[in-house]
Order: C-alpha cells, then sequence, then structure tokens
C-alpha cells in the first residue's frame, strides 16, 4: 500500500502545543485546504470541496466560466469543518490556485459582510473565465501585440480574455476596474485591499508579464489602450499580501495571508523531494511534466519568429526557475473515451455507469502485457503550442480493436504526447534520474503508471499527497520559519511496481 505522512491530529498533546500554517489551493474542480504542522511539516489535516461552479458561457463550448461565489462557499465549506482551537493555532495562509483565468470587480463592491458580520462575496463581480476559455482564437491572439516576454499568449490567458472583452465587449469592462485570478480576489476580501497583489507566478501565466524585470509589458499595453490599471501589484512568490484585518473564521487578526502562487508550481514543491534530480508529472485533467532548472538560469526573450516551443519557463521559487510540457491532453482524454462507451451503450439501449465502464476498462488494459499496435493520438482538446491539433487513430486492424488494447493505446497514446512535449533526452541533459508522479487520475491509473515507465525508461515513484495546496504551506513554511523542508524525509511514495 502506498504509505502515507504522519498525521498529528489525533495526539492531543501534539495538538495543543502545534502551530500551523494552512494552505489553500483554489482548484479548477475543487478546493482543499491543509493545516501543517510548523516544526515537523507534517500534515495533520486537509478537507476537499468539489466547488461544481461551473456556469454557461454566452459563447457556448468555446467558452468556459465559472461562479466566483460557489467557489467561496467551497472554500469556506473546508474551513468550517476545522477545529476552531486549531484555527485559532493557524500562524500564517497560504494561498494558491489555478493559473491564467481572470475575474473583475468594482472596488469597494466586490465584498460585503453580512447579517453575521462574514466578508461574503459581493454583487459586482464577473464570473471566473478559467484557463480552459477558448474565446481567443490563433488569428484574434496573433492580432494582439508582441509580449516583452520569453513566455507566449494563449487563449484563457487573463491578459488574452481582457483583449477580446475589450475589443468585442468593451461596456461590460467598464462595468470594473480591477482583475486578477480567483485566487487573488479571495485574498483581497480576506485582507480588505483596494489594490489586488499577485506573485510573479501568477502574473507569468496572465500574460504580457517579463518576469526578469518583475513588471508589466506597459508600453505595449499602453499603446493598444489596455486598462493597465486594473493589474495586480506583482510580488514575489511566498511573499505576504497582507495581515488579517480581523479574525478570519477563528484564524486571529494579524495572521500573514500570502499573495496567490499558482498551482503547478505549488503541486512541484509538494512532490519533489530531490530538488536537483527529480522531474515532476501530473494527471489530473490535463497534464504537466517540470523540473527545476538550476541555480542562475535566466531565460531569453522570445521573437514574433520564433517557433512555438511545447516547453516553457516559469518563475519557481527563490528565483528559480521550472522547465514545463502544460499538456492539454490528460485525464479529459480518457474521460471521453468513457461518455463514449457509455453512449453507444445507451444508443444500443443499455444504461451502464461509467463508474463500471472505467473499472472494467482499466483491469482489461492492466491484463494486455504487449506494447499495443493500435496507435491513438488522443489529443481532441489540441495543444497551446498547436491549437488546431486533433486527435488521431491509426494502424487499426481486426485483432487490435478490443477493449482492453484500446484502453492501453490512449492511456500510452496520453504519455506520448507528454513525452513528445518533454522528451527522455529533454530529461537526462537536465540532470534527472527519477520522475516522480502524482495527480488524481495517475494514482488510480496503473495503465498510466506503466506507461510511464516503459516511455521514459528511468525509475518512477508514486505519490499520494502530491497536492498544491500543501507545497504552498511548505513554500512558506521554508520561507518564513527557520527548518527547511527539503532536510526532512517524506515518506509517502510507493514505486511503480508496487499495488495501490
Amino acid at each position: 500500500m502506498m504509505s502515507r505522512r504522519h498525521s498529528t491530529a489525533s495526539n492531543p498533546s501534539s495538538l495543543k502545543l502545534a502551530s500551523y500554517i494552512m494552505g489553500i489551493d483554489v482548484g479548477t474542480t475543487s478546493v482543499k485546504v491543509c493545516l501543517i504542522n510548523t516544526a515537523s511539516r507534517d500534515v495533520s489535516l486537509k478537507n476537499i470541496k468539489d466547488t461544481m461552479a461551473g456556469i454557461p458561457s454566452e459563447l457556448g463550448a468555446s467558452g468556459d466560466k465559472q461562479d466566483v461565489a460557489k467557489i467561496y462557499g467551497a472554500l469556506h465549506s473546508c474551513i468550517s469543518k476545522i477545529p476552531k482551537d486549531q484555527l485559532r493555532r493557524v500562524v500564517h495562509i497560504a494561498m494558491c490556485g489555478q493559473m491564467h483565468g481572470v475575474m473583475f470587480w468594482k472596488q469597494g463592491e466586490g465584498w460585503i459582510r453580512n447579517a453575521k458580520d462574514q466578508v461574503v462575496v459581493g454583487p459586482s463581480i464577473s464570473a471566473l473565465y478559467t484557463w480552459q476559455d477558448g474565446r481567443c482564437s490563433p488569428e484574434f491572439l496573433n492580432s494582439l501585440p508582441y509580449p516583452t516576454s520569453h513566455l507566449s499568449l494563449n487563449t484563457g490567458y487573463g491578459c488574452a480574455t481582457i483583449f477580446w472583452h475589450l475589443r468585442n465587449k468593451p461596456e461590460y469592462l467598464l462595468k470594473f476596474d480591477r482583475c486578477g485570478t480567483v485566487m487573488d480576489f479571495i485574498v483581497c476580501m480576506m485582507l480588505d485591499l483596494s489594490e489586488p497583489i499577485t506573485s510573479d507566478q501568477n502574473a507569468a501565466g496572465f500574460g504580457f508579464f517579463d518576469c526578469i524585470s518583475m513588471q508589466w509589458n506597459h508600453q505595449n499595453l499602453e499603446k493598444a489602450k489596455f486598462p493597465i490599471k486594473m493589474l495586480p501589484q506583482v510580488v514575489h512568490s511566498t511573499e505576504n499580501a497582507g495581515l488579517l484585518p480581523r479574525d478570519w473564521f477563528d484564524i486571529p487578526a494579524g495572521t500573514p495571508v500570502s499573495a496567490a502562487m499558482g498551482d503547478l508550481q505549488c503541486s512541484v514543491k509538494s512532490t519533489l523531494e530531490d530538488m536537483e534530480t527529480d522531474a515532476v508529472i501530473n494527471l489530473s485533467t490535463s497534464a504537466q511534466i517540470a523540473f527545476v532548472k538550476q541555480e542562475g538560469f535566466q531565460p531569453e526573450y522570445s521573437q514574433p519568429s520564433d517557433l512555438r516551443s511545447s516547453t516553457e519557463f516559469f518563475p519557481y521559487i527563490e528565483g528559480r526557475y521550472i522547465a514545463v510540457a502544460a499538456s492539454l491532453t490528460g485525464g479529459n482524454a480518457l474521460a471521453a473515451f468513457v461518455r463514449m462507451i457509455q453512449l453507444w451503450c445507451v444508443e444500443l439501449g443499455c444504461n451502464v455507469p461509467q463508474s463500471k465502464i472505467w473499472s472494467a476498462a482499466l483491469a482489461a488494459g492492466m491484463k494486455e502485457g504487449e506494447t499495443p499496435t493500435l496507435d491513438i493520438n488522443p489529443t481532441i482538446f489540441g495543444e497551446r503550442h498547436c491549437p488546431d491539433q486533433k486527435g488521431t487513430v491509426s494502424n487499426i486492424n481486426q485483432g487490435n480493436i478490443g477493449l482492453g488494447q484500446v484502453t492501453r493505446s490512449v492511456c500510452r497514446g496520453i504519455i506520448a504526447n507528454l513525452a513528445s512535449m518533454m522528451t527522455p533526452e529533454m530529461l537526462k541533459e537536465g540532470g534527472i534520474k527519477r520522475i516522480v508522479g502524482s495527480g488524481a487520475c495517475l494514482i488510480r491509473n496503473q495503465v498510466l503508471q506503466r506507461e510511464i515507465q516503459e516511455l521514459y525508461k528511468i525509475p518512477v515513484t508514486f505519490v499520494e499527497e502530491g497536492n498544491a495546496c500543501i507545497g504552498a504551506a511548505i513554500a512558506v513554511a521554508d520561507r518564513h520559519f527557520a527548518q527547511k523542508s527539503d532536510s526532512l524525509k517524506r515518506n509517502r511514495t510507493f514505486s511503480c511496481n508496487e499495488q495501490m
């Protein structure tokens, strides 16, 4: 079985004396909240709540929007389940969440206090336009100013979405004077800030941000009449956005709150055991593979003539960068495969629950010992570096279309696509000697686990608790508390040939 972190929650004497850092991850589908012990870095508890926040977009399938009040409600639910005695011992709050997306609000009307004197979402806010929003076509993006940055601009990025509104719904944008990620908004709510504050990690994912100078592209944006005053102030990751002005739940007034960090970087932080020789694969809805670049690495500015690269360099922690291949093809492709089977069953007159299809398909896939001859490239959602890319199936014959063969071919296609974006050779050149895997889809899917080892051909380990909320808390602990987490052994892994 997979080993777990030691928990202090069941030890009354430890609980009485402990102080905690609260880690918060505002994700695409759920909110996670954890408490880690400031001295031992043990995870004392972790709560999770699905947001169920998706709302229809005026653009149909091209848009992707979420209800911010429901997201905050999920956070409220997670924190309400924490014992008051532990909340009173929280000494720092570390915030992170889904990168790239944007929401708008009006200063003074974005949040209010209700009859119970609780801060709640106010009337003058927009929906959250998530990282999955596809309203910005390649043609639209090419019509925008070229960023002064080493990072490309993609649909779903905050500045791209703002430009779309500026050109297509300018009157709607005039209703607001502030913007940021949903985590930036929640930090503003908690601290009652008049101006939003974000970290360089999230600013980089917003677009039009120069990570080297730590500045927005003011000159480019001003020429395009972009509403620059809406953009957040930017600080380095793990720096504080401010102190709680009054008690929040039972967390004392005066408790520091970090500027919101990126969920990708925080997931990497929680998963890495050796920053110099480990790479991380995270596979949930989408998929990412990343490793920390050597100290002193500085990316070069991109040029309009440059070809789009599948690997980019995002700010990490303490001035370092991570090399990231972020694929839009992950568990969502497997979910589409399962939904297809279910719809076929319905059309044939039998209703089979998705849970039964999942278990049967994965069990059949594990029985396939031979490398599949069926070639499936499941990139049905495209990729950021190639938005028009479609999925393909080839080399079909009557002997390779069984459920197990097709399931394994889909799983192999997901990992092969990731390996084409960040190749085994790139890992070797980066000094990587091991892959650490995490993510809900990967941990539950032994077929995917096997494909990672076969395609990358280096040792692979899987962790149960590779969660961004834990990584955010550990990053803040390393910055603001004496003991370095890297010096602690974290026995929470299992090798790829062990049973889950």
